[in-house]
């Protein structure tokens, strides 16, 4: 059975994904660092000091082929595709071999921005929509990991 790993720093789906992973049996964990510090029922919690990817580090490490990985950081998105996992943002996209390379590319981009002195647009404030679809794209996850034993 496939675990469900969460970059819980910032995650505004934590429980929405516990509830669904309840439905189907599955473990969940929440990766934090100390200045997220979470606690919730049905999930186990692994705090890792703070610093610079450490909890990416040690969620890739815990991994396993198969699991699902909730997160919105594409370099994390990367390394967990690399391992044959499946990884979705906390909007309910899938990150893929076929996005990745363009995600990536795309945060670069703004990374040089930002170093200009430029300013990207933040994201807009989180809808019940939002949540909806989350769920619903989590759950076809779910349900095609398990139905494919991968």
């Amino acid at each position: 059975m496939p675990a469900i790993l969460i970059d819980a720093d910032g995650c505004p789906v934590v429980d929405l994904t516990i509830k669904a992973a309840k439905q189907y049996g599955l473990k969940v964990t929440l990766i934090c660092d100390t200045a997220h510090m979470m606690q919730r029922e049905g999930a186990e919690t692994i705090t890792v000091s703070k610093g610079a990817d450490a909890v990416d580090f040690v969620l890739v490490n815990r991994m396993q082929k198969g699991d699902i990985v909730v997160t919105q950081d594409y370099g994390l998105a990367a390394m967990v595709l690399a391992k044959k996992g499946h990884a979705i943002n906390q909007n309910g996209r899938f990150y893929t071999p076929d996005n990745i390379d363009q995600l990536l590319s795309f945060r670069h981009a703004a990374k040089k921005a930002r170093q200009a002195g430029g300013r990207m647009k933040g994201p807009k404030k989180r809808q019940k929509e939002d949540d909806q679809q989350f769920e619903e794209r989590l759950v076809q996850l779910i349900e095609k990991v398990i139905a494919s034993g991968t």
